[in-house]
Order: C-alpha cells, then sequence, then structure tokens
C-alpha cells in the first residue's frame, strides 16, 4: 500500500514508548509526529493536517478520551485509534461511543499497530466492494457515501468513516438480512464481542441518524444480523 505521505498524530505520556513506536512507523514510511500529553496533541492537531490519530487513553492534562471528543467536534472522520492498558469493557465501549476506529490494548506488537493502521487506511482510502454510488436514495434521505453525508431536505448530518461504511453496507443489503459476522469481517476485519458491542453502538446512531422517516426502519434478526427495511 502507498502510505509514504500518510502522517500520524501519534499522542502517548509514556515517552519511551512514544519513541520506539514513532521511530518504528517512521521506519515504515509513515510521517509521525509523537505528543506526550493531550493538550499539546490537540494543539498539534489544530495547526496541523493528519490522515490519522493514534491517542493514548490515560494522560496527564488531557485524557485520550477527552482529546478523541474534541478532535471529532473538528473533524468528524478522521480515523482514530486507541492505545490503552485498560481492558475494562465499559472504557472500551465508552471509546466506541466517542467513534474510535480500533482499540489495542497494551502490551502490543509493532506489527499488530501497523496491521491496524493499514487496515483502517485501506478502508477509509477504497472503501470496500468496488465502486460506491454518489448518491442512494433513502425514503426522504439522501445518503452520499463518498462524502459520508446524510441529507433531510436542508439538513445535513456529517456521518463517521465507521458510521458511513455500515450504513452502506445496510443499503446494499436493502430489505434483505445484512449477516452480522460479514458486517463485522467488512468494515472491522474481525468479529471479537468488542467489536460486535461496537456495532450494536454504531446501528444505534443509524437509527437516532434516520428517525424522522418512519417508513425507515433498522431491525435485528435474531441470531443473523441486521436488516434496512425502507
Amino acid at each position: 500500500m502507498e502510505n509514504s505521505k500518510t502522517k500520524i498524530l501519534l499522542v502517548e505520556d509514556d515517552a519511551n514508548l512514544g519513541t520506539l513506536l514513532s521511530e518504528y512507523l517512521k521506519a515504515k514510511n509513515f510521517i509521525a509526529e509523537l505528543y506526550t500529553d493531550g493538550k499539546r496533541g490537540y494543539e498539534a492537531f489544530m495547526k496541523n493536517e493528519y490522515d490519522i490519530c493514534v491517542l493514548d487513553i490515560m494522560m496527564p492534562i488531557k485524557d485520550g478520551f477527552t482529546l478523541a471528543q474534541e478532535i471529532r467536534l473538528i473533524n468528524s472522520e478522521i480515523p482514530i485509534i486507541f492505545l490503552t492498558a485498560k481492558t475494562l469493557k465499559e472504557d472500551i465501549l465508552k471509546g466506541f461511543e466517542i467513534g474510535a476506529d480500533d482499540y489495542i490494548t497494551k502490551p502490543f506488537s509493532m506489527e499488530e499497530l501497523l496491521y491496524r493502521i493499514e487496515a483502517i487506511l485501506r478502508r477509509a482510502n477504497k472503501g470496500e466492494g468496488g465502486i460506491i454510488p454518489d448518491k442512494i436514495e433513502l425514503g426522504k434521505y439522501v445518503f452520499e457515501p463518498n462524502k459520508q453525508l446524510l441529507k433531510l431536505n436542508e439538513q445535513e448530518i456529517k456521518l463517521t468513516t465507521k458510521e458511513s461504511e455500515l450504513l452502506r453496507l445496510l443499503c446494499k443489503n436493502k430489505n434483505q438480512v445484512l449477516e452480522r459476522n460479514f458486517a463485522l469481517k467488512t468494515i472491522w476485519d474481525d468479529d471479537t464481542y468488542f467489536n460486535a458491542r461496537s456495532m450494536d453502538v454504531y446501528i444505534t446512531k443509524l437509527r437516532k441518524h434516520l428517525k424522522e422517516d418512519t417508513s425507515i426502519e433498522i431491525i435485528n434478526v435474531h441470531g443473523k444480523g441486521f436488516k434496512l427495511i425502507v
């Protein structure tokens, strides 16, 4: 994959780990800028343009969750990966609720981080499943997958990358069952418990976005997956 111009915002308060990660990513032809607390990371994000953010959660001054929420207010679609020593389910779900694209628990291998970054960038750059239509009509809504926009009359809802990918898969399988495992492997690359819970969070978000048109419904199909009924 061509990644020589990919610029990564890396925010990690452990200076030794941060330096190791940034040197490794630079050796793999990424541009990696390291900051050691959330405040500096936010200031850097405001000044520069990045393709992906890799954020530690437990940091002084400003933690990773707060930083991610502030980044999301400015850019709803930039991919975010959390690095954490925490394995609590509540923390992982909170990360996905904020709009994380992935979550890596310490200790992890450099190769794993590289794999996760490249997988997210592949999805963001190419999407999955060939040519993506510019516009999809959904009842009263117009969905523009390439712009990650959902429009209702004059109102525009900016979707995150995950929301957009999931809605596009549902649209491709409109009025048919979208199998849970297929969606997980297509969008998250893996059907783990945490990814499955993450997908449930995004389904709930999509239902809220589509609630103005009662002719549209996303239903759970027990033991199978989801169905977008239009």
